[in-house]
């Protein structure tokens, strides 16, 4: 009796799958939606990063000696020495006693200007 059910339901299976397939209009307008979204992720999400990536490159690149950086982990300072064969970075934290700290050149977050430099002295007077 099962047996004879499994192919009535494989009759009914074939028999309702009997159109004709897809034409190439119909593919477009099937995987256009999906086509869509991955286009819109890279916009929104690949490209982004990227980008920030390429600055991130570029500020580590440009990093040199006297210049004031604040870390990843919020430590300022002054460049003392760059070594990036080494990837390495000395940053001057304390003018008073000539401490220095050896970091990683990724450890760099961001390049302090003189404005910088203005705010985060008005904001600790």
């Amino acid at each position: 009796m099962q047996i004879f059910d499994y192919s009535v339901i494989a009759v009914q299976l074939f028999a309702a799958d009997s159109k004709p397939p897809a034409g190439p209009l119909e593919l477009l307008i099937t995987y256009f939606p999906m086509v869509l979204i991955v286009v819109a992720a890279w916009f929104l999400l690949y490209r982004p990063e990227r980008e920030r990536m390429r600055k991130q490159r570029e500020l580590l690149n440009d990093v040199k000696k006297n210049d004031r950086v604040i870390t990843a982990s919020g430590i300022v300072g002054t460049v003392s020495n760059v070594d990036r064969e080494q990837d390495r970075i000395v940053l001057k934290v304390d003018e008073s006693s000539n401490t220095k700290i050896t970091f990683t050149l990724a450890s760099i977050n961001r390049v302090l200007t003189d404005s910088d430099d203005e705010k985060a002295a008005s904001a600790g007077a």
